[in-house]
């Protein structure tokens, strides 16, 4: 039998977490649950019961983390990294195997999880510390901590529900970061917010790994995993396909996402989103509209999208969004229409959308596009790595020369001058 004296914090073993497809997820109303016992009946007496379809999330999943250690867990979506974190934080009860946690755990798992919406800020504060089993001592020791890195002051005994999603994500980071807790469980939480919250937290959880804390961290930012973790773990497809030193399990995430966007969109897997709209490809095109694989420093391209209703109907409030990425993942831009000209309105049941960017404002090099849609605002389809964004030289500046890339990955038209004193 382990114990907390063994030294572990987390011990995972044969962990399996299998989904019946179709399967409706969630809390339901009493009313609701009654209306689909009703409707299963109805369907039993019209038709034979078709065979049960499964899927299996997570599949003999196996590791151990020591105490104070800070590991990164990485895959692509669908993967099964919320998978794993919402069993390992008593969310979800796994189908086989089993995990022991020695101390105090906590989690950022979706922002503002955990949060009642009635409640003010200043109550869920105390609410989240009273679930950890902190006392209110405990709590008011870090409480100015938390509003003041939350920076929702003037917002404080106000309820939840009227926060704007900035606040919202600050204020469920600060409470997750700064209460007292041995583990810590974090997905994604620098994808969210804006980027100077983003630093911000990125330096709070580099204070965390030196805490002697233990620490899960998800994330697609490949850059925030090398820097934060010592170690790492893989997942593909439900299983830990790779497991040890941060930089190397890193190479064998991007050899797989290298290898997935060679993989048609139609193809492709690895995609969230309810399906309503799915991209089914990409590709790029010159000033000229020719296709190409290809594009070059200050020249203009344009990435071309192909889509198709599930429904064959036309898809209304449309809001597309394709994002720039270095190999690691550490995000250079983003084009996103809603930005640019408020969405489309209206789009034909398939068809391509293109982004025309007038002049490329890249070094030469290997960049990755990810891509997602929304449909009257609920994700329709979202791949990561959908296609790589080769860049090759051009006479950006009109002097035949190009700056070092340890300035960085952009190139910005300037001109020098000078005068007399």
């Amino acid at each position: 039998m382990l114990s907390e004296g063994d030294g572990l914090a987390i011990h995972v073993r044969e962990i399996g977490k299998r989904y019946r497809l179709g399967q409706r997820l969630g809390i339901m109303t009493a009313r609701e649950a009654i209306s689909d016992a009703f409707k299963g009946i109805l369907r039993r007496a019209e038709r034979p019961t078709a065979p049960s379809r499964y899927h299996w999330a997570l599949k003999d999943v196996s590791f151990d983390v020591e105490r104070g250690e800070i590991v990164g867990i990485v895959g692509s979506n669908g993967a099964g990294k919320s998978t794993l974190l919402k069993i390992l934080s008593r969310i979800t009860v796994p189908t086989t195997g089993k995990a022991d946690l020695y101390g105090r755990v906590g989690a950022l798992l979706e922002v503002g999880a955990g949060f009642s919406g009635e409640l003010t800020g200043r109550e869920n504060v105390y609410l989240n510390g009273a679930i950890l089993g902190m006392k209110k001592r405990e709590i008011n020791a870090r409480f100015e901590e938390i509003v003041a890195f939350a920076g929702i002051g003037d917002y404080l005994d106000t309820p939840v529900k009227r926060y704007s999603s900035g606040m919202y994500t600050r204020l469920a980071f600060a409470v997750a970061a700064h209460l007292d807790t041995e583990i810590l469980f974090v997905d994604e939480v620098l994808s969210v917010g804006d980027q100077k919250f983003q630093e911000k937290s990125l330096g709070k959880m580099r204070d965390v790994a030196t805490s002697g804390r233990t620490v899960l961290f998800v994330s697609h930012n490949m850059a925030a995993v090398m820097s934060l973790c010592s170690r790492a773990l893989l997942l593909d497809n439900g299983n830990i396909v790779e497991s040890g030193p941060t930089r190397e399990v890193i190479e064998a995430y991007l050899r797989l996402g290298r290898e997935a966007s060679s993989t048609p969109l139609t193809q492709r897997i690895d995609r969230s989103g309810e399906g309503s709209a799915r991209f089914t490809a990409i590709g790029l095109e010159d000033g000229a509209g020719n296709a190409i694989t290809t594009a070059t420093s200050g020249s203009p391209v344009t990435m071309r999208l192909d889509y198709r209703s599930a429904d064959g109907r036309p898809v209304h409030h449309v809001i597309v969004q394709i994002a720039v990425t270095g190999l690691y993942g550490q995000p250079l831009f983003v084009c996103l229409s809603r930005v640019a000209q408020n969405g489309f309105s209206s789009l034909a049941p398939s068809g391509s959308i293109r982004c025309h960017i007038p002049v490329l404002p890249l070094l030469p090099g290997v960049y990755m596009l990810d891509i997602w849609c929304k449909v009257d605002e609920v994700v329709t389809d979202r791949i990561n790595h959908a296609s790589e964004l080769t860049v090759s030289e051009g006479d950006f500046f009109g002097s035949g020369k190009l700056q070092p890339r340890e300035g960085g990955e952009f190139l910005v038209f300037h001109e020098w001058e000078a005068t007399e004193a």
